[in-house]
């Protein structure tokens, strides 16, 4: 996998990464904004924004016109919004990149933002979000965001709530498309069986003509410190409870990431891994039991999902901080470690065979760190991580005033009790 890139005279990068034996070619256009950049009073706008690039470009009127055009090839458009990430993307077989993007660039250049479709899609969100709190797994999930980093931007729905998405106007999308969509802080990304000359030949006749502009900064994210464990807990009559243990993380940039990465392959990637096994295997407490790793440029967490019954909680809770004590007392067995490192390779290899994964590996990376880094550099540090350093990051992870807990379940005026099962 080898890639070429050319950075416009307005800043712009553009990627290609050559895969001559594929039939299709995946484009992402990266922009370096999501929620975290957003004022209170516009939580959501880099959602709704992303909603809205669909609806309708002076070329391509409606949003049907704009769907059909891929689809109308056997392809695949979308979008999604992060923290602070926002990314288009479009795949199509090798004969229809030159359409692909030409879609691509008339939505982020063309957008007409009409304002019945405005108050359409702004219905339209609002639901989104409602079906967030009508599925405790995902609210649970939003939760312990909440929990971790409170009420800074990096705590909030990526969506935004009913007031602050109903309230937010024309004027203000247009305004922060204007304000954070610049060239200098853009990746173009793309993957397959296509050439880098006449990949930038396109993009410098559409977006290369771009003003440069220069973007405001997000504010930096304040570490909560905590003498003791923080919780939420959501009272809502379930069948099951779902449950999210964390505590404060790493940021993507950090050079301990990959220890991070063993650490949670062990722990809850996987049937194989430790929670897996001793929570639903060995005690039947769970059918669901896993854990991720949530990094952004200046903080992160890591967390551990579970849906349980609700009579089941408090062993749960107790098993799984059972396990995170084990793994900061007793140092993994290189045999573990070993298969902690082939699962991270295989499943990174495997991934790559995909246009879009290429794609998304080359830009995501080219926008976060400013370089990309290969395979084989991957690989190799992967393989650094000692047994020793996985031992010294539980213990300097898995501390008592670092746990941080999020509930969704029949519960009520229960945070006494919960906070006494936070503990080692």
């Amino acid at each position: 996998m080898g890639y070429e890139k050319t950075t416009l005279a307005n800043g712009m990068r553009v990627i290609s990464n050559s895969m001559p034996h594929t039939q299709s070619v995946s484009t992402i256009l990266y922009y370096g904004v999501g929620s975290r950049y957003e004022e209170d009073r516009v939580a959501g706008i880099s959602h709704f924004i992303e909603h809205m690039v669909f609806k309708g470009t002076s070329k391509r009127p409606t949003a049907k016109e704009i769907s059909e055009a891929i689809e109308g090839v056997g392809g695949v458009l979308n979008a999604s919004t992060g923290r602070e990430t926002t990314n288009y993307w479009a795949k199509v077989a090798k004969q229809h990149f030159p359409l692909a993007f030409d879609v691509l660039s008339d939505m982020l250049l063309n957008p007409k933002f009409d304002p019945n479709e405005v108050e359409k899609e702004r219905k339209v969100i609002i639901e989104e979000l409602h079906a967030t709190l009508d599925s405790p797994p995902e609210l649970v999930n939003e939760l312990i965001n909440h929990v971790i980093w409170d009420k800074q931007p990096v705590g909030r729905d990526i969506g935004g709530n009913d007031e602050t998405v109903g309230g937010i106007s024309r004027e203000d999308l247009l305004d922060f498309m204007k304000k954070f969509y610049l060239p200098s802080d853009m990746v173009i990304s793309v993957a397959g069986n296509l050439t880098h000359d006449n990949l930038v030949r396109q993009v410098e006749e559409t977006l290369g003509q771009l003003p440069t502009g220069e973007r405001p900064l997000p504010l930096p994210t304040q570490h909560i410190d905590s003498t003791e464990p923080r919780l939420q807990i959501h009272f809502k009559e379930t069948e099951q409870a779902n449950l999210c243990l964390a505590v404060p993380g790493l940021n993507y940039a950090d050079p301990k990431r990959y220890i991070l990465a063993m650490l949670d392959t062990i722990m809850g990637s996987g049937m194989s891994s430790r929670l897996f096994q001793q929570i639903r295997e060995e005690q039947g407490l769970a059918y669901t039991v896993e854990s991720y790793a949530n990094q952004l440029s200046d903080t992160g967490a890591w967390i551990v999902y579970s849906g349980v019954d609700p009579e089941r909680i408090d062993q749960t809770i107790t098993a799984i901080i059972g396990e995170l004590d084990k793994i900061r007392q007793e140092r993994v067995p290189e045999t573990e470690l070993t298969k902690a490192k082939e699962f991270n390779k295989g499943r990174m290899l495997l991934s790559l065979e995909n246009t879009q994964a290429v794609a998304s590996w080359a830009g995501g990376q080219e926008l976060l760190l400013n370089r990309i880094l290969t395979v084989e550099e991957v690989v190799e540090q992967i393989e650094a991580v000692t047994t020793e350093q996985i031992l010294e990051m539980a213990q300097e992870l898995f501390q008592v005033e670092k746990l941080r807990l999020a509930v969704v379940g029949p519960y009520e005026n229960q945070d006494d009790h919960f906070r006494a099962l936070l503990k080692f």
